[in-house]
């Protein structure tokens, strides 16, 4: 019995720490874009795609993510997509955009196999504490992605350091995240006991409206997310706030986030349906970012600002999370999901900071593009009250052949 508790907190442990890489090589970014864009010469739009290119590769990868997973073994899949983020880390720095992007890329890469896999193996492993764990690893993953933001100026300006090997600096936490991962590769799941589920599952899930529901709500919490991620110290430096301050603030909005971020799924474990959680997420998003739209003088107004995105940001993107296992009933079918989900939620996402950026060199003002934000926290509150519903995705196409006579 001790053996067995001890491995459950072993694999909680790992756990944690592989969550703790999945953003500070994304984050880290956008404090600092200005330095790579004056090193490099890059236009605003051009920079914007840092942000952007590895939310495509999770568009692109993420359906092939359980595939492997079955191949490989779940545990195993993400061990090599470690190995893939630390490589991207290293390269990326080099003084050619032609790595900058290839790393970048890579980047995307590792983080794409472990965003997917983990939901699955999270709902196999502690199916009756779902809520809990997915909070317990997705607020890891943003205490991380606020210290990338918080810590990027400093490191690149006040240590010394450049924007270089500050980007680099985050591969120290892939290495700690391979060696407390390594007890876990023995017990990855095998390709034929999850071949035996139905081969049906994953073209079935493309049906439904539930599950299409559970995309788009992920899709547009990472799109206002990575939006402000990316260009949020740009928009305070225009209303005259200092970089360093800025990056700062939007370190504060990710950890303002992180008790939401626990609180969401927890709480949505013990609720029939989470219609009122998405209520509050989409309420917050809409009045934080609106604070934005007008000219901010006050640091009182802008401290209510970063405290309701970082609620809204922090809480969407756990229960996005959470969505995908409630909502299905096997492991299989939650990776299945997840593939889906943040194949074409991040591929809605990518366009994002690509966007804010290229509307911002043809206005020069944030007003139009804070405009697009504050739409697009209406649709998510809209489509989350649907990816809300108690509901299983393929129940729906069960109901359809029970309606139909088959």
């Amino acid at each position: 019995m001790k053996q067995k508790r001890w491995k459950k907190w072993l694999f909680i442990i790992g756990l944690i720490v592989v969550a703790l890489n999945l953003r500070p090589a994304i984050t880290s970014v956008g404090p600092i874009i200005q330095d790579i864009r004056s090193d490099t010469g890059v236009s605003n739009g051009v920079a914007g795609m840092l942000t952007t290119v590895p939310l495509l590769a999770f568009a692109i990868l993420s359906p092939f993510a359980p595939k492997w997973g079955r191949k490989l073994g779940n545990e195993r899949a993400i061990w090599v997509g470690l190995w893939i983020l630390g490589v991207g880390i290293v390269i990326r720095p080099f003084a050619s955009i032609s790595f900058l992007f290839i790393g970048t890329v890579l980047v995307g890469a590792g983080v794409a196999i472990i965003n997917v896999l983990l939901p699955g193996i999270v709902k196999r492993r502690f199916p009756a504490k779902i809520g809990l764990m997915t909070g317990v690893y997705s607020m890891s993953m943003g205490l991380a992605a606020s210290l990338g933001s918080g810590l990027s100026v400093p490191m690149s300006q006040q240590l010394h350091l450049g924007w270089e090997n500050g980007l680099r600096f985050w591969v120290i936490i892939v290495i700690i995240g391979l060696l407390v991962w390594l007890p876990q590769l023995s017990k990855g799941t095998t390709s034929s006991h999850l071949l035996k589920e139905s081969s049906t599952v994953k073209s079935s899930l493309w049906r439904s409206k539930l599950a299409w529901q559970v995309t788009l709500f992920m899709g547009l919490q990472s799109l206002l997310f990575y939006c402000m991620i990316s260009w949020l110290p740009e928009i305070l430096s225009s209303r005259g706030t200092d970089l360093i301050t800025a990056g700062w603030l939007v370190a504060g909005m990710q950890l303002i986030g992180l008790p939401a971020t626990l609180l969401a799924p927890a709480l949505a474990d013990r609720l029939s349906n989470q219609k009122g959680i998405v209520y509050v997420i989409g309420l917050c998003s809409f009045i934080g970012i609106g604070i934005l739209f007008i000219d901010v003088q006050s640091i009182w107004l802008l401290g209510l600002s970063v405290l309701m995105m970082g609620v809204a940001f922090g809480a969407s993107i756990s229960m996005a999370l959470t969505f995908i296992s409630l909502r299905t009933r096997t492991a299989e079918q939650a990776a299945n999901l997840s593939g889906m989900a943040q194949s074409i939620g991040y591929l809605l996402a990518a366009s994002g900071p690509f966007m804010l950026g290229f509307l911002y060199d043809w206005f020069v003002s944030w007003d139009v593009a804070l405009l697009v934000l504050l739409a697009a926290s209406i649709a998510m509150l809209i489509i989350g009250v649907g990816a809300g519903q108690a509901k299983y995705v393929l129940d729906e196409e069960n109901e359809k052949k029970t309606v139909s006579g088959i």
